[in-house]
């Protein structure tokens, strides 16, 4: 195996290992100096599979590089860059060596070629994400985390127990597409759901995101769900139940987005609607849909991460994270309001933005399918997208009334940070063919057509009329929103201290019962052998040889008949 060969997510495992014993002047090196060169080893890497390990009869095959796993694997690196660029003022060491972890590992799952090395870096994943949002150290974080982990501890259960049927049923463990008609092939796409928090499992993303740290919750936004986003293109692409799924995801975020009034968990629901505009993409399943969602997850990173970017400068410099608390600061955040405005336009497809040539890819492979219901459902959620990431974030963090807080900008590595993601919504957004050479199938889809901009322009004006006109309703109160959740952190606990109550009564009966019944034949026994029970007495000598005499002739009766 040559360095050209070895594994690139590696670099980022192994930096990791050393980012404790750096002092602060060769950490910032390390944070910046990993991702680029990993970005650069992704990018040099030719088409075909290397690193393969034999283990036993098979082989792990850690790089399996195309157009696809390329595209993501550089996204990735990106993240990893600017994502370290805004943590440079993160005290907590642990949260950088976790976070490092966790986009090596990342790398790891989509250069994956068979399924044993892909569990190997999908648990590294979990556990390393888990000790992102540990690492804030506070009793919240830390059962969120728990939580947090359970989940995926459940999720990488249902995916090994999958990939154990389907090497049975099919004797290899190449990760390639597959039917979900076989147990395995079935379980194996429940595994990958999880991650992509789709239901019932969603709340898992809005109850841990928002907890960890300002620069903890940038990272989390891109790996997990993005990395579960390519599995499901390379494992099931044109498996139709995900059209259902997806479409569920992107109406389950917008409401619950509307409902909140945590910026940080109004974006973090927001993932999960784009994640099912992605979903519903793969469910499609034609190349122009797998080239949609490729180039959808590419740019999704990255103006989610600016958005979180944006929310995290906020929290840092004010300490504060709902919208109630918040409002005005625009008049001294000018330059953290600005990027978080290209941000919101970008989730919400305005033209010249990235969002605008990526997902509306997803929505011509609808029409082009003639799936025409899927199209205008796809439509409608564009305008909710447009209301609860493009104006309800933007309007009550940095407009709305006048919170009286005037915080400045953010220090300058976390403003060049944004510049630099703000700067690729924008530059993707006026030249989509950089995008579009990277995808994996040939593009000829042309965004900028006079009828496109036209009807998405009207979506937009009339999705902000409705905001601003139902303005009164929309605005938040210092309310809790019940998810699914609720169903095992309030209902479940409960039905569960209910269960092992019961259990407990029960089996103390049955000690008591247990425990009567000895001492009854305790005292039965004390009675017939005790000091002055029947056998315990003396007995005359006349009477112990006639019981013996007639013992002796019951038993030769017995014997000689």
């Amino acid at each position: 195996m040559t360095i050209s060969e070895f594994p690139p997510g590696l670099i980022l495992v192994l930096g990791a290992l050393l980012l404790p014993f750096a002092d602060n002047r060769i950490r910032p090196i390390l944070v910046l100096g990993l991702p680029l060169l990993t970005l650069a080893m992704v990018w040099r890497l030719p088409d075909g599979a290397f690193a393969v390990v034999p283990i036993l009869d098979y082989e792990l095959v850690l790089v399996r590089s195309d157009a696809l796993s390329r595209l993501f694997a550089i996204i990735f690196s990106i993240m990893t860059f600017a994502g370290g660029l805004f943590a440079l003022n993160q005290k907590r060491v642990m949260e950088l060596v976790a976070v490092f972890v966790y986009a090596g590992s990342a790398i790891g799952v989509v250069l994956s070629g068979d399924l044993l090395s892909l569990f190997f870096f999908w648990e590294a994943m979990a556990l390393a994400s888990t000790l992102v949002v540990l690492s804030v150290g506070s009793d919240l974080s830390y059962r969120v985390s728990m939580r947090y982990l359970l989940v995926h501890i459940f999720g990488g259960a249902l995916l090994l127990m999958g990939i154990v049927v389907h090497v049975f049923e099919t004797g290899s463990t190449t990760f390639a597409a597959m039917e979900p008609s076989s147990l395995g092939a079935i379980l194996i796409l429940a595994g990958f759901l999880v991650n992509a928090g789709a239901p019932p499992l969603s709340a898992w993303l809005s109850d841990a995101y928002p907890e960890a740290s300002y620069s903890g919750t940038v990272f989390l936004s891109a790996f997990t769900t993005k990395a579960a986003v390519y599995v499901l293109l390379r494992g099931f692409p044109g498996t139709e139940i995900l059209i259902f799924v997806g479409i569920f995801m992107i109406f389950y975020g917008i409401i619950y987005a509307l409902l909140e009034n945590d910026m940080r968990r109004i974006l973090a629901y927001s993932i999960v609607n784009q994640v099912g505009f992605m979903v519903t993409g793969i469910g499609i399943g034609t190349e122009m849909a797998m080239n949609g969602v490729a180039a959808h997850a590419f740019t999704h990173i990255i103006y989610k991460a600016l958005l979180l970017m944006s929310a995290g400068a906020v929290l840092y410099m004010t300490g504060k994270r709902k919208c109630t608390d918040l409002g005005g600061l625009f008049q001294s955040m000018p330059l953290t309001t600005i990027c978080g405005i290209v941000g919101a336009l970008s989730i919400s497809s305005f033209p010249l933005t990235s969002g605008f040539i990526s997902k509306s890819m997803i929505s011509q492979a609808a029409a082009d399918e003639a799936l025409i219901v899927v199209w205008f459902l796809l439509l409608a959620a564009s305008a909710g997208v447009f209301l609860h990431a493009g104006i309800k974030f933007p309007w009550f963090v940095f407009f709305q009334k006048d919170s009286g807080l005037r915080p400045p900008d953010p220090p300058w590595n976390m403003r060049l940070a944004m510049i630099l993601f703000a700067g690729l919504c924008i530059g993707l957004g006026i030249w989509p063919e950089f995008l579009y050479a990277m995808l994996p199938f040939p593009v000829d889809y042309v965004p900028y057509t006079v009828p496109h901009v036209v009807n998405m322009l009207q979506l937009l004006l009339f999705s902000g009329f409705a905001f601003f006109l139902l303005l009164p309703l929309m605005k938040r109160t210092l309310t809790i929103t019940l998810d699914f959740d609720w169903l095992g952190r309030r209902l479940g606990k409960n039905l569960a201290i209910g269960v092992g109550n019961a259990i407990d009564t029960a089996w103390r009966s049955l000690l008591s019962g247990l425990q009567g019944g000895i001492m009854n034949v305790l005292d039965h026994m004390y009675r017939s052998h005790g000091p002055r029970g029947v056998l315990s007495r003396a007995w005359p000598i006349g009477s112990t040889v006639m019981w013996i005499a007639v013992l002796l002739t019951v038993y030769l009766l017995v014997i000689y008949n």
